[in-house]
């Protein structure tokens, strides 16, 4: 998967933003300041780390090679998916998908209804 295509797959979710505040090629997607998505850029194939409920975490860890335990995240809560082509783009988006549900769950309802309104 190439970089622009995983932008674009995040940015489709409602009310997310890039940022870089780790520097040039750490791109991280946002919703209300709070993370969901973080791409290094650098890395060839590309890497992403999304947020995923434990039990999930684990399951896909044994399902697919090319899924990690999140680099330089909370292992229980984050995985880094190397995306190399062998993960199906439907289970990517799955991934992408609960991560940001995940994150806009735990907003407060003054920023869900902001995202929700945009």
């Amino acid at each position: 998967m190439q970089l622009q295509e995983i932008e674009k797959l995040l940015l489709k979710r409602q009310g997310s933003y890039i940022d870089y505040p780790f520097g040039d090629d750490i791109m991280t997607l946002k919703i209300e300041n709070k993370i969901f998505a973080i791409v290094s850029e650098k890395d060839n194939p590309l890497r992403v780390n999304l947020k995923c409920e434990p039990n999930d975490a684990i399951a896909y860890r044994e399902i697919y090679e090319s899924v990690i335990p999140g680099y330089h995240m909370n292992k229980k809560h984050w995985n880094t998916i190397i995306l190399d082509g062998s993960i199906p783009k439907s289970v990517v988006e799955d991934m992408i998908s609960q991560s940001y549900e995940l994150v806009f769950s735990k907003l407060t309802k003054k920023e869900k209804e902001k995202i929700l309104s945009s």
